[in-house]
């Protein structure tokens, strides 16, 4: 009798269990979820994010992507999203060309701003005192300021403030607010003021979270970052002891990020309208607005609860108060012009070593993946349609390795000259172990031989596999700590590389570490980005 008592409970135990696991999973099955595109900004947006979730039994799936990027895929129409929530409105109208787009609304609003360190503002002078573009541009002539910034190819806030410059630039050239257009690019005026201001960036990222981090973890003066980010950075630098960033509102040249969330209107997907309506309302309430202000941001109207004033801390030269007037931003056509100019006239040129892996292992798909990168990068037609150009003054070197160091291979930003270093290197085979950290090494011997004033230098490594001769480790080490250059090391990662060797890397340079095993094309633009 015990026997069979014990039998009875045990089925129930395994049964009932059983019965709760499909029960579970049939919960999850039957969730609705949203996937959605998002700027890497929204990223503070997460808690609140996963209240709604635990709330409304619902699953939000964020896939982060820069706006630049989110306007770009929208213009294909093959959007594999149910719904895109970049950092400004202007890339969903630029992007929008087959009218996808529904239900969009602003969720909040931030300022593009500069962050400058209290210390500089005031060897600058600048305490309380309107600060326009025109000062910024004397004070970079005079060797007295630089700034950390987002790509204004890659990244919202970069092209934002890019294009506040320019407008302010326009502006205050023709003493009048009619802002930028086509003909206005073409100005020697403008175009010398707009170079001028560029030499200033003596670091680029293609995110704006990055630049957070890479700020917290680097000595640097400035950044042009959100204002909810620079808020974000300073609570930071306040529990590491150091010095306050002070929020600089540029008069004549600043543009807002309204963050706006728009529905993907898809044959497939129109079961999902209910849910993204929910979630957007959610988002607008007056308790999650509420919250939303809490992290820095501006509520979707451009204000600020007096409950939450003290977190727009006014030491740090935050006042929501202020009335901001942003600039009007030009019409798509002069954009697009605008930031074709940005990469290959106007932006500081850049000094690339790329250290690329011909090793044994990168035979077959490997080298292949690797030539149809270098096509996306080195060929002009491919360049211009990612925004990848060179800029003519660049300085490319290509350090291919395997067993040993190859033959270096240096080109400047000339589209033809670009071009032959890819029908050298398309035709390399694969073959031989791998020297990378020797091929390192003779890229820090070479950038410590020349002059490359006026130019930032990154080193960009491509590889599959963990380095032949770990030996030469710490003599690689040792010579890029004596370099004593701000020089990060980007690795873009293929099939089984040792992605622990490569982070060691990017702690060493405040580089980073891409991953190209699943998209390398992407990975490739995505590194462009950041030199």
């Amino acid at each position: 009798m015990k026997r069979l008592i014990a039998f009875i409970i045990a089925c129930l135990l395994f049964f009932g269990c059983g019965m709760k696991e499909a029960h579970e999973g049939k919960k999850i099955a039957d969730a609705k979820v949203l996937k959605i595109a998002a700027g890497s900004e929204i990223k503070e947006l997460e808690p609140i994010i996963e209240e709604y979730e635990r709330k409304f039994n619902r699953r939000i799936e964020l896939s982060y992507m820069g706006s630049l990027d989110m306007m770009n895929e929208l213009k294909t129409g093959a959007m594999n999203f149910d719904a895109l929530w970049p950092a400004s409105t202007i890339w969903l109208n630029m992007g929008d060309i087959h009218k996808v787009l529904k239900h969009q609304k602003s969720i909040s609003i931030t300022p593009i701003i500069f962050g400058i360190k209290k210390s500089k503002v005031a060897e600058l002078g600048w305490n309380d005192k309107d600060i326009y573009i025109k000062d910024i541009i004397e004070a970079i002539e005079d060797d007295r300021f630089s700034f950390a910034m987002t790509s204004a190819t890659q990244s919202n806030s970069g092209a934002s403030a890019y294009l506040g410059f320019l407008t302010a630039i326009a502006n205050d050239i023709n003493g009048d607010e009619a802002g930028v257009n086509w003909k206005e690019l073409q100005n020697p005026a403008l175009r010398e003021s707009i170079t001028k201001l560029l030499s200033g960036v003596n670091r680029s990222s293609g995110s704006s979270n990055w630049l957070v981090d890479l700020f917290i973890n680097g000595y640097y003066d400035a950044m042009v970052n959100y204002e909810t980010l620079i808020i974000k950075t300073n609570n930071e630098l306040e529990k590491l002891g150091r010095e306050p960033l002070i929020a600089i509102y540029p008069i004549d040249g600043l543009v807002f990020s309204d963050a706006p969330l728009a529905f993907v209107s898809k044959t497939d997907n129109e079961k999902k309208e209910e849910t993204f309506l929910e979630f957007q309302d959610y988002l607008l309430s007056d308790e999650v607005q509420d919250k939303i202000e809490m992290t820095g941001r501006r509520s979707n109207f451009n204000t600020v609860r007096d409950s939450n004033k003290k977190y727009f801390k006014s030491e740090w030269g935050l006042d929501p108060d202020k009335i901001i007037s942003p600039i009007k931003l030009p019409d798509t056509d002069t954009i697009e012009q605008a930031l074709s100019l940005y990469q290959t006239s106007f932006k500081k040129p850049a000094v690339t070593y790329y250290l690329l892996d011909y090793s044994g292992s990168m035979s077959g798909d490997g080298v292949r993946e690797l030539k149809a990168a270098l096509g996306e990068l080195l060929i002009a037609s491919n360049a211009h349609k990612n925004l990848l150009n060179s800029h003519p003054n660049d300085e490319n070197v290509f350090i291919p390795f395997s067993k040993t160091v190859d033959d270096i291979i240096e080109k400047t930003g000339d589209e033809r000259e670009l071009e032959e270093a890819y029908n050298i290197l398309n035709d390399r085979e694969a073959g031989g172990s791998t020297a990378m950290y020797e091929a390192l090494i003779k890229a820090i011997e070479k950038i410590g031989s020349n002059d490359y004033s006026g130019k930032n230098i990154s080193i960009v490594v491509m590889t599959d596999g963990a380095p032949t001769d770990s030996s030469k480790k710490n003599e690689m080490i040792k010579q890029y700590n004596e370099l004593n250059k701000d020089i990060p090391i980007f690795s873009i990662l293929f099939g089984s590389a040792n992605e622990r060797e490569m982070s060691e890397l990017a702690e060493l340079s405040r580089g980073k570490v891409f991953d190209g095993r699943e998209d390398l094309i992407k990975a490739f633009k995505d590194v462009k980005g950041y030199n």
